[in-house]
């Protein structure tokens, strides 16, 4: 007989956080003054939540963030990168797009460490970025998040990106992407590898560190781990489901060249596409079969 009332005040306590919540976004627009252009576009009432999420609601911490994310956002430019700007660091599939999504909904990016040919910081940085931008742009309604999987075949610390630019990469991911990622699935990494965490986990905030997880073949925590974000016949075998993983980058390049035209549109700027891109389309393109008399 002490059911119904339980629950109802636990739903009474729900909705008064939400309606916490809400003033503290309020406040933090309040706090923001007045925005025009993309800052506007950019600053909607879920982003403002994940700032404030990331700030443990403070209104003063997350108005600093949120701040120093659109000088950085009205100087780099993000929306903008094109991906024939970028196509040549991942022209070996360092990272790309998968073809399904995890059981929330979520986008899934598949990063390959063991294919990085390049030490070039900026490039990996504008690389990543790009592809954040997009799955951003392309998750489902209603969800804010996307997963991250990454192989470690192949990896090496020769192919391992230098430490400043694995610093410079999570610190643009923490203060510019808050709350933007669920999980971040290290398949199977490499002894070696715990070396190199071991620094760079030193620039992993608290709330990102709780989101990595160590996650090996056979072992069955790892397993329900896996089976509770992803369906094994959508899983690369690569993390122990049963789909090949392929990566075609003139597909992939084709695919995000339509991207890049949706991102235009929605940021409201002209798309101009490389000649390289042009060169994609027409190989689409049927050609006819010249009349024989």
């Amino acid at each position: 007989m002490y059911s119904v009332p339980f629950f109802r005040r636990k739903n009474s306590k729900n909705q008064d956080i939400d309606s916490l919540h809400d003033a503290k976004v309020n406040e933090l627009r309040a706090a923001l003054g007045p925005l025009s252009g993309r800052s506007l576009q950019y600053c909607t009432d879920g982003c403002l939540r994940r700032y404030l999420e990331a700030r443990n609601w403070n209104v003063e911490k997350a108005k600093k963030m949120l701040e120093e994310t659109l000088q950085w956002r009205s100087t780099y430019r993000p929306e903008q990168i094109c991906w024939h700007e970028v196509a040549d660091v991942g022209k070996n599939g360092l990272i790309s797009r998968a073809d399904f999504h995890d059981r929330f909904g979520r986008i899934v990016l598949i990063m390959r460490p063991g294919m990085q040919k390049t030490t070039a910081g900026e490039g990996n940085l504008r690389h990543l970025v790009y592809l954040v931008e997009n799955a951003i742009l392309s998750l489902p309604e209603g969800q804010e998040q996307m997963t991250w999987l990454i192989d470690f075949t192949g990896w090496t610390l020769n192919t391992n990106v230098p430490i400043k630019v694995a610093r410079d990469i999570i610190y643009v991911l923490q203060n510019h992407y808050p709350e933007r990622l669920a999980l971040i699935a290290l398949y199977d990494p490499p002894r070696i590898f715990q070396a190199f965490w071991k620094v760079v986990s030193y620039f992993v905030d608290a709330k990102s560190f709780h989101k990595v997880q160590f996650l090996y073949p056979a072992r069955k925590e790892s397993e329900e781990i896996m089976k509770s974000y992803f369906d094994a016949e959508n899983l690369p075998t690569e993390f122990g489901g049963k789909k090949s993983l392929k990566y075609d980058h003139e597909e992939f390049s084709r695919l995000m060249a339509q991207e890049d035209e949706k991102t235009a549109k929605f940021w409201g700027f002209e798309y101009k596409p490389s000649n390289h891109v042009s060169k994609l389309h027409l190989r689409e393109e049927v050609v006819p079969e010249p009349l024989v008399e």
